[in-house]
């Protein structure tokens, strides 16, 4: 999405100078939504679905609502209209894969099948420390196997996060002169 935020701003800008507020809108946008995310530590789907979120969407789409003059403005025009799509989707895509979606009963069976692996092991080996210690070296690892798929099931949230820096990075490109 940083990407698309950034090819907006530039299409906007080699349209002309009566971008000027929809590009500054823009950036006001993006930093809105960064000053979120570092709020509430992680980005939420209320965040993004929120009554201010929509309308500073409808206001910028509005304030695209150009009338082109030539057939390079109408290409341009064309091309932000697209882009503007393109991220709309993308924030319709961040909506809908905010929740989980490791079933909760797969995630018991899971456990319990492992649970009766490890317990099988254990009941046929012979108890001395070695045969302890890979038993647990084995469960340490399928349970930070586990944590991990859990943790990557939910992006915006624990303690593997999806970086704030693409869109920081951003920030510092839009509303930028066109010559840049």
């Amino acid at each position: 999405m940083s990407a698309g935020f950034i090819q907006l701003d530039r299409v906007l800008a080699h349209y002309g100078p009566e971008t000027k507020e929809a590009r500054g809108l823009l950036r006001v946008t993006v930093a809105r939504a960064l000053s979120q995310m570092s709020a509430q530590g992680n980005y939420r789907s209320a965040m993004l679905d929120s009554a201010e979120s929509k309308a500073g969407t409808d206001v910028f789409f509005e304030k695209i609502q150009l009338t082109p003059r030539d057939d390079f403005q109408r290409l341009l025009h064309a091309q932000a209209l697209q882009i503007c799509a393109d991220l709309g989707r993308a924030r319709s895509l961040l909506l809908e894969q905010t929740g989980g979606s490791i079933p909760m009963p797969f995630l018991v069976v899971l456990i319990f099948w492992l649970a009766m692996i490890f317990t099988s092991f254990g009941l046929f080996a012979p108890a001395n420390s070695t045969v302890i210690a890979v038993l647990f070296i084995c469960a340490l690892s399928v349970a930070g196997a586990i944590f991990l798929v859990l943790e990557l099931d939910r992006p915006f949230q624990g303690l593997i996060q999806i970086s704030d820096a693409p869109l920081r990075n951003a920030l510092t490109h839009l509303g930028q002169p066109q010559d840049q």
